[in-house]
């Protein structure tokens, strides 16, 4: 498996992040809560992939007051801002380091994994979706959302080009902006959104539907079949 991508430096400064590079970020938390609220019970158990920095894990707890909630993530400076973050909900959450592999069995009810698939390479996506699937009961919801965007060019580097500009200030150092575009072309897997929703439905996910798009993001519900 890959190495954890944020260390203690990164953790630190993490929670600053999502809101400013993310599109509606709120809105995205928001859009998660209700369609999983569509089909799971006010007493479900949640699976949470890349639970680390918090976010996602306080969002979801702070939703319904009953949803239990089992995160995983292979940095323990994230997973350790998770607590901090989501302290109040502590009794309701489990938090592991590692990766899915290392999460619990279930069976879980519904699963989420915003901003991180991203990060997992091409050759173990599959296998991480199938890792989730076998992790939920028939009909489980799963929420996944990250960058997605063609992958041929000139698409390519123009969307890499806007992605970075949409989280950096109008007047940027050149230098700095173009470092932040190397970064993202070579240390992420950035797969295009048809390629995105037929792994989903190879790993055994059905009724795969967009539901969230803003500038080079995508989000996606799907069901464990």
């Amino acid at each position: 498996m890959p190495p954890a991508p944020f260390d203690a430096q990164a953790a630190r400064h993490y929670a600053e992040g999502p809101p400013r590079q993310v599109p509606g970020f709120a809105g995205l938390h928001r859009m998660m809560n209700l369609l999983l609220a569509e089909t799971v019970s006010d007493d479900a158990q949640i699976l949470v992939l890349g639970a680390g920095g918090g976010l996602e894990i306080k969002a979801l707890a702070d939703f319904r007051p009953g949803w239990h909630l089992s995160g995983v993530d292979p940095s323990a400076d994230m997973l350790q801002l998770a607590r901090e973050i989501a302290a109040e909900h502590a009794a309701r959450v489990d938090l592991r380091e590692g990766y899915i592999q290392d999460a619990p069995a279930g069976p879980f009810d519904a699963a989420t994994s915003l901003l991180t698939f991203h990060f997992i390479p091409r050759e173990q996506r599959l296998e991480t979706l199938r890792e989730i699937r076998r992790r939920l009961n028939p009909g489980a919801p799963f929420i996944l959302a990250h960058i997605s965007f063609p992958q041929s060019e000139p698409e390519r580097s123009k969307w890499i080009a806007r992605h970075v500009a949409y989280g950096q200030a109008d007047n940027v150092d050149p230098t700095i902006a173009a470092k932040a575009r190397e970064a993202i072309s070579t240390r992420l897997t950035i797969l295009p959104p048809e390629e995105e929703e037929a792994m989903l439905r190879e790993a055994g996910f059905v009724g795969v539907s967009l539901f969230y798009a803003a500038f080079s993001f995508r989000g996606w519900v799907a069901y464990a079949e």
